[in-house]
């Protein structure tokens, strides 16, 4: 099911800076989460497999069963939220997976797509939000009045936003060395950047719900594009420092303006 991909010089050489001794495969099909039996192929592929798990005092009462399921000793690769490309340090050594989603899609974005996969890897950082969280996950569903589908979606895109905070000092690097992944870096944002603008309006008229919100603005985080309140404080000093904290205080505000 896996095939080894081939990278685009300016990605080969971002792995190498960032995350030399990553796999980059093709995964051969479109997924959320690979189902176990195909997940574990890649103990062919790596040197050792390491399932994460989690304790299940971190997750609140009606989390969402593939939380549950991810949170377990099953071995997990892929969430909702990971986009086109899901990648994983349970494996030694780490993997980024390319899905067959991508197919058609520009090869400029693309290779962004690779090289922000491959600069995460190589910030340590955990892979799921539930990781980031830890226990405060519980403290996020308490203060956030919505579903356990939305409250998952608002924490995958908090926990996104925060990543971007590390992230786009590095994209922002490439205007130098590596023009062509800054420019699709830059061509993302700009296309990006008209949405985040008109999101407080589209919450406000029922276009856009709170949770679609989140996720797209702090998926501007990482391009550097001004946020509009109230997500504009997330893209501050407080929020890369403090993380979890910050981001549950950050939503009980926030959904207490909103209700009163």
């Amino acid at each position: 099911m896996f095939e080894e991909r081939s990278l685009a010089g300016p990605v080969e050489r971002v792995r190498a800076t960032h995350a030399p001794d990553t796999l980059v495969l093709e995964a051969g099909r479109d997924f959320e989460t690979l189902p176990p039996a195909q997940a574990e192929e890649l103990g062919l592929l790596v040197d050792s497999l390491e399932p994460a798990t989690y304790p299940t005092e971190w997750l609140p009462p009606d989390a969402p069963q593939l939380l549950a399921r991810y949170a377990g000793p099953d071995f997990t690769i892929g969430m909702p939220g990971d986009g086109s490309i899901a990648w994983t340090r349970q494996t030694d050594p780490p993997v980024v997976l390319v899905k067959s989603r991508v197919q058609g899609s520009p090869d400029s974005f693309l290779d962004f797509l690779l090289a922000e996969a491959l600069v995460e890897v190589g910030l340590g950082v955990p892979e799921h939000f539930l990781g980031f969280f830890e226990g405060a996950y519980r403290d996020l569903d308490a203060v956030v009045p919505v579903d356990s589908n939305a409250t998952y979606q608002i924490a995958a895109g908090l926990y996104d936003g925060w990543i971007g905070l590390r992230t786009r000092d590095v994209f922002a690097g490439w205007l130098e060395e590596e023009p062509d992944l800054d420019a699709a870096w830059q061509d993302a944002g700009d296309r990006l950047g008209g949405r985040v603008s008109g999101l407080p309006g589209a919450v406000a008229r029922g276009e856009t719900d709170f949770a679609d919100a989140t996720e797209l603005a702090c998926a501007g985080i990482k391009h550097a594009i001004e946020l509009p309140a109230p997500f504009a404080a997330l893209d501050t000093e407080s929020y890369r420092d403090h993380g979890p904290e910050f981001a549950v205080r950050w939503a009980e505000k926030t959904f207490g303006a909103l209700e009163g």
